[in-house]
């Protein structure tokens, strides 16, 4: 039986997809295989020293000491897409927000509630205030074409907006996905030349921090309304606000508050709502629960961030072994002369690589001894080696 753990509040509609029969939900100071959470953070110290699966009920991982776990053979994994619809909506309100001065409008009436003014008349008089342009037929720019960048270039497109799109690695799941209509941004710099609006929506990791900067900002159209529903680190607070003040952006609009920006007059802090949303909630933990039963029970590996997509299907033969291992060379001629040499024969193999890291799941028809798996363990590279033995 496989015990589970959660952080956080993790919705009932996803914790009842978990077989009891299966698995034992228990107290997150327990031991367990396998641990679900949403925005707590986490190191190996934190956690059971039995785990083998961390699921994200969201797409950040920056919670999570995810290098830490990958040495340790620890898949972490996320759920992409599940909250792509609720961002998008909230990068579209953002959108307006950044053009018409509705916060800066109510804010005005709201002060004049306890004034003895005509407020029908004081409305008319000062509404001008408040104006702002339209966004059908102006140009949009979208940095990242995800599951979320995918969703709001199609709706901005159907809002009668031009769309440009820049991302060197889409994927072809995404490009599939994608208008037509979209244009083809060759440079991050050509996009702020062309547009009236940016929308970010990359992750956030070493090479993308800070990746809108001063070099972009110096070439982008003046009056540029920015949007930043992805993460905070991602725009060098520094140089925004220096553009800010001199005109060139005329709003920027994010959903990752600091005190750094939010004194700034120009920009809209929304308070990181962009997955908070019933559904969503639904959604993240759903898919992150199906994701730990098919790495748990049958050694699939669904939207991991540390370790490559593998899908082998369910276990049919009498093992199956499950290598995590560092990606050098001659890994699986090691793998398979041990097994070999123990008269092992494999009827189903695969090996496949995400960076500096392998996943290789070996079926055999074989009994697997204890003295088989420290011979596996004990090769220079691999740190876990794990067994299912199929239930008849």
């Amino acid at each position: 039986m496989y015990r589970v753990a959660y952080f956080n509040h993790i919705t009932p509609q996803a914790l009842s997809l978990i077989d009891k029969e299966l698995y034992e939900i228990v107290e997150n100071d327990a031991e367990y295989d396998a641990l679900l959470l949403r925005s707590k953070e986490i190191s190996i110290a934190d956690v059971s020293k039995d785990v083998l699966y961390i699921g994200r009920a969201g797409v950040g991982v920056n919670n999570i000491d995810v290098p830490a776990f990958t040495e340790k053979g620890v898949v972490v994994a996320n759920a992409p897409g599940a909250n792509a619809n609720a961002v998008k909506e909230l990068v579209i309100l953002g959108m307006l927000l950044a053009s018409r001065d509705v916060i800066g409008g109510m804010r005005w009436l709201y002060g004049q509630r306890n004034a003895s003014c005509d407020i029908e008349r004081a409305v008319e008089d000062n509404k001008n205030r408040f104006i702002g342009p339209e966004i059908a037929g102006k140009t949009l720019g979208v940095v990242g074409l995800g599951a979320i960048g995918v969703l709001v270039a199609n709706a901005m497109i159907a809002l009668d907006v031009n769309v440009y799109g820049y991302d060197p690695f889409i994927s072809v799941k995404s490009a599939w996905g994608l208008s037509p209509k979209v244009r083809r941004a060759v440079s991050l710099e050509e996009l702020f030349t062309e547009c009236d609006y940016v929308t970010l929506h990359l992750p956030l990791m070493e090479k993308t921090k800070h990746y809108v900067n001063a070099k972009q900002f110096k070439k982008a159209k003046k009056g540029l309304r920015l949007l930043n529903f992805a993460r905070g680190g991602l725009v060098n607070n520094e140089d925004l606000i220096e553009y800010l003040e001199n005109g060139t952006i005329a709003r920027y609009v994010t959903d990752f508050p600091s005190r750094e920006i939010m004194k700034q007059p120009k920009v809209l802090s929304i308070p990181h709502l962009g997955a908070c949303t019933p559904e969503s909630e639904i959604n993240c933990a759903k898919m992150v629960v199906q994701q730990m039963k098919e790495y748990l029970e049958s050694g699939n590996i669904i939207n991991s961030v540390n370790f490559p997509e593998t899908f082998i299907g369910p276990l049919k033969s009498k093992n199956r072994i499950m290598i995590h291992n560092k990606n050098i060379p001659n890994m699986i001629g090691q793998i398979t002369q041990i097994l070999s040499a123990e008269g092992i024969n494999i009827t189903n193999m695969v090996n496949n690589s995400k960076g500096e890291w392998a996943y290789t799941v070996i079926d055999v028809e074989s009994d697997v001894h204890k003295p088989l798996i420290e011979k596996l363990e004990n090769i220079v590279g691999i740190v876990r080696v794990r067994i299912l033995t199929h239930e008849e």
